[in-house]
C-alpha cells in the first residue's frame, strides 16, 4: 500500500508565519529570495496574498504569494515554495489551486506566473493545469536564467 499522504491545511498567513516564512524562503530558493521585510509587506498588503501550506498541525510546509492590481483582473502569482523534504506530496498543486480560488474571489479571470527554464517540476505542474506559455524573459533571475511566463483563465 502507498504511503498516505499528510492533507495540508491552507490558511492565509499572519505575522505569527514570518520566521516560518523567511526560513522556508531560504530552505526552498537558493537565489532570489524574498527578504523579511518583503514577506512581512506581503502578508500585510491588501493587493497581496501569502497562502500557508501546514501539516502536523502547525508544521509550515509551502505557502504562495498571489499579487492584484486595483483595476486589473489579472493576478499574479509571485511565488510558490514547498519545503525541499516535502516534495512529491502535492503541495505545490494545493497550493495554486488556492491561489487560483483567492484570485476568483478577487474577481480575477486570469493568472499569470514566471517560472525558471530550468524548473522541470514548475513546468510541468502549470502546463498539466492548463497553463499556456505566452513569453519568454531573458536574464530575469539573479543567476541569468531565463523565466518562462505563463497565463491561465480561471
Amino acid at each position: 500500500m502507498p504511503p498516505v499522504r499528510p492533507v495540508p491545511v491552507l490558511r492565509p498567513a499572519t505575522l505569527g508565519d514570518l520566521d516560518a516564512l523567511v526560513a522556508l524562503e531560504h530552505a526552498a530558493f537558493a537565489t532570489d529570495r524574498a527578504e523579511r521585510r518583503a514577506i512581512r509587506h506581503a502578508i500585510r498588503s491588501a493587493t497581496m496574498d501569502v497562502l500557508v501550506a501546514l501539516i502536523d498541525g502547525d508544521v509550515l510546509v509551502g505557502a504562495a504569494v498571489l499579487e492584484r492590481r486595483k483595476a486589473s483582473r489579472i493576478a499574479r502569482l509571485a511565488s510558490i515554495a514547498v519545503a525541499p523534504n516535502r516534495g512529491g506530496l502535492g503541495l505545490g498543486g494545493s497550493l495554486l489551486d488556492a491561489a487560483e480560488e483567492t484570485a476568483r474571489t478577487h474577481g480575477c479571470d486570469r493568472l499569470r506566473l514566471e517560472v525558471r527554464a530550468d524548473n522541470g517540476a514548475g513546468i510541468r505542474l502549470y502546463e498539466r493545469r492548463g497553463y499556456t506559455r505566452f513569453a519568454v524573459r531573458p536574464d530575469y533571475y539573479e543567476d541569468g536564467m531565463e523565466a518562462w511566463r505563463y497565463e491561465r483563465t480561471l
